[in-house]
């Protein structure tokens, strides 16, 4: 016999949800408006289910699940062109928005994102057999950008994240690392800034990272960190 597990999420009401899940290329494939609001999204074979609960507070959520896939990047993109189409951006903060597609130090290379009912759904494929944290880098910039992404990321602790990346790229010019890891350090803390509606030093930081000279080899092995960047300027037009 073979199971399934099948997320029943909450959201306040369901037609943002809904229209944010057709977005995305989900079909609405049951909805029931009493004795109580219910409703299923299909895409493929993800299934994900909703309840109405009036008095719930999508911004204070903490409702998440995980979907797993074999091609995270195909999803990554189908996901980010029919938002692009519904919202005439990327939606990069506040409720719905969805989060950078990156490697992380557990094995896996996964995305976030948020739907309007305030429910996280982590999107990822496996890079490696070994499905738990690495030791932190012992190199300066690159245990800023390790911690600085799980805070982020797997904490949800923007303000966090911020200290951790201003105290060392408040260090001399002339100890900066390699123009990548710069680049993705910058990025992500314009990233956080975003989250925490900091707008002067996002756009501050932004200059900076569309400052960082770049060869074409380089542009190749940050192109995650480009199009996040992409995306985070674009966050207003």
């Amino acid at each position: 016999m073979a199971e399934k597990t099948i997320p029943i999420l909450p959201c306040q009401t369901l037609q943002p949800v809904l229209d944010f899940y057709e977005a995305l290329g989900f079909e609405v494939t049951f909805r029931q408006r009493s004795p109580n609001p219910y409703a299923v999204v299909e895409r493929g074979g993800i299934e994900l289910q909703f309840f109405g609960l009036r008095q719930f507070e999508p911004a204070r959520s903490v409702s998440t699940c995980y979907v797993l896939t074999d091609d995270v990047d195909g999803l990554y993109a189908a996901f980010r062109a029919g938002l692009k189409e519904t919202y005439g951006r990327i939606p990069t903060r506040g409720l719905p928005r969805i989060g950078p597609l990156k490697d992380m130090s557990y094995g896996m290379r996964q995305f976030l994102m948020t739907d309007p009912g305030g429910n996280c759904v982590r999107v990822g494929q496996p890079t490696s057999e070994e499905q738990h944290h690495r030791p932190a880098p012992k190199e300066t910039f690159a245990r800023a950008l390790h911690h600085g992404s799980l805070l982020a990321d797997s904490k949800d602790d923007p303000a966090g994240a911020a200290k951790v990346i201003d105290r060392v790229l408040g260090k001399a010019e002339a100890e900066w690392p390699p123009h990548v890891l710069l680049l993705r350090l910058l990025v992500l803390r314009a990233d956080v800034a975003v989250r925490l509606g900091d707008e002067e030093t996002a756009t501050a930081v932004l200059g900076r990272a569309g400052a960082v000279p770049l060869t074409d080899e380089e542009r190749d092995a940050a192109r995650d960190t480009l199009l996040r960047l992409e995306d985070l300027r674009a966050r207003d037009t």
